[in-house]
């Protein structure tokens, strides 16, 4: 397949239960109800996450910080009434490793968030993108 095209392919199970993924990649289950499964926003930031924090390692790495712990915790806030679509998302970043500090750490998400990756910059434009970030012992 070539790099500037993604494919998936979603089937319904249940309810408002999906699963689906990439061909030949063990399936994703969403849950449009979040009682057995992520749900379909949860996911999307489940996916920003991701892809940032793919970013940040490379970056990183690249500083020479060698890592022991990334994490990032996600929330997303989203209109009252419909489409519940989010206005706004925050990264709570805590990263853990040999040579982090506050300012290796905002540089790789800096320029993660504003410049690599792709799916925050797939979001609407008018969504606020917000981080705090912690370097832990």
């Amino acid at each position: 397949m070539a790099r500037n095209v993604a494919e998936v392919a979603v089937r319904w199970t249940e309810g408002l239960q999906f699963e689906g993924g990439g061909a030949g990649r063990p399936p994703v289950r969403v849950d449009g109800n979040t009682q057995v499964a992520t749900s379909p926003v949860e996911l999307l930031l489940v996916s920003a996450a991701t892809c940032a924090m793919s970013d940040v390692v490379i970056i990183l790495e690249k500083q020479r910080v060698k890592l022991r712990a990334l994490e990032v915790a996600m929330r997303g806030t989203r209109r009252e009434t419909e489409p519940r679509r989010l206005l706004a998302i925050h990264f709570a970043w805590t990263i853990a490793g040999e040579g982090a500090d506050e300012g290796k750490a905002r540089r790789a998400i800096d320029l993660s968030i504003e410049k690599y990756c792709s799916v925050v910059a797939s979001l609407a434009p008018d969504i606020a993108v917000s981080y705090d970030v912690a370097i832990a012992a």
